[in-house]
């Protein structure tokens, strides 16, 4: 009897183990360029880079953004399509994959390119509309209609690009307490005290911080103890570090990401540090195509690790998979995700030679099973 029970608790051991290297990945991508159905879901195997489909949506219109509730259970996308864009709820099957639309809203403003939820909130930046759109939940995960609109203004000296505000990231700080977004037109980091039962002040204005004019902040993320903020500018390639605390940033240094011997167009793009905190990555679009590798050191300064091509156009979006053995990366171009391996002692990354082949994919997020 005891032999059996034994045995019985080997499998269980061996079942969840199996379980657990395995992830859903979904993607967003956008679909008036190609052939696709909206958003994809596929499992992803974190030890040998196995995926297979398991389901998507159906029509569903440029969700080229995502966010996935915390309990699992709903998706929300943006969908971006100029005055005409809307943000989507979806309820999400995670064993199954499958999505099945709840509702939709009007995104306040042209061409929602960002987007975080949290029990109680979706909020939405607006690219083209330049302001940011707080949606409540509803109990049923549906969004309801927005319940506050802040708009931004003001615009930079690239006048082919900052002609007015374009906001592009809403992020949450790592205690809740407010919110960073960025503004690519007007170059500042404005930072907001979050409440979230508000109906109608969700986000309260604490401060705004301006950045080299014309490098057009993009995207940034925290360190893993919170202390620092990593800010990639798309215009100029600039990576500029800042210490956190309390809903304030100072500056402690910056970088770039652009090669030293490279003359041609780029388009920074997205950032991304390793799950154990020792490496950062950004990648870079134009004619670069690189993912370029950083290891940040005890200051929260980076040291340059080395840059590799993306093998593909466009490399607007790439996550790092829980396991942090795989570097996913989505090429809006060359319709399809390249799979690379991670080095965890060095940061470095190698070819696996896995594509998945989608058409335009843009947002990748990793989500339990």
């Amino acid at each position: 009897m005891k032999n059996t029970y034994v045995a019985l608790l080997l499998i269980l051991i061996t079942s969840v183990q199996a379980q657990n290297k395995k992830n859903n990945l979904v993607i967003g991508t956008y679909t008036n360029s190609c052939d696709s159905k909206g958003i994809y879901v596929y499992d992803f195997d974190s030890e040998t880079a196995d995926f297979n489909f398991k389901n998507s949506t159906e029509k569903v219109i440029n969700p080229s953004y995502l966010t996935i509730s915390k309990d699992n259970k709903f998706v929300y996308s943006v969908n971006e399509s100029g005055p005409e864009s809307t943000v989507s709820a979806f309820a999400f099957d995670a064993k199954s994959g499958k999505l099945d639309l709840l509702n939709k809203q009007n995104a306040e403003g042209a061409d929602p390119c960002y987007l975080i939820n949290d029990d109680k909130n979706v909020i939405v930046a607006n690219y083209s509309g330049g302001n940011i759109a707080v949606f409540g939940k509803n109990e049923d995960g549906s969004i309801s209609k927005s319940k506050q609109v802040i708009q931004h203004f003001g615009k930079g000296i690239n006048t082919k690009r900052q002609e007015g505000p374009h906001v592009h990231m809403v992020y949450f700080s790592p205690d809740k307490k407010y919110i960073l977004s960025n503004n690519l037109g007007n170059d500042k980091i404005y930072i907001y005290k979050y409440n979230p039962e508000s109906t109608s002040e969700t986000l309260q204005f604490k401060d705004s911080v301006s950045v080299k004019s014309g490098s057009g902040p993009r995207h940034l993320t925290f360190s893993k103890d919170g202390k620092f903020v990593y800010l990639l500018q798309e215009l100029d390639g600039a990576l500029t570090i800042f210490a956190y605390a309390n809903g304030t940033l100072k500056k402690i240094g910056e970088t770039t990401i652009l090669a030293k011997d490279f003359k041609g167009v780029f388009s920074s793009a997205d950032i991304h540090i390793s799950p154990d905190g020792k490496f950062l990555y950004a990648s870079n679009r134009g004619e670069a195509n690189t993912i370029t590798i950083f290891k940040i050191l005890k200051t929260g300064k980076l040291t340059l690790v080395g840059q590799t091509s993306s093998l593909g156009k466009g490399p607007r979006n790439f996550a790092i998979d829980p396991s942090g053995n795989f570097l996913l990366v989505g090429h809006q171009y060359t319709n399809e995700v390249v799979i690379f391996k991670r080095n965890k002692t060095t940061g470095k990354l190698t070819d696996t030679g896995k594509r998945i082949a989608l058409c335009a994919p843009v947002c990748l997020v990793f989500t339990p099973n």
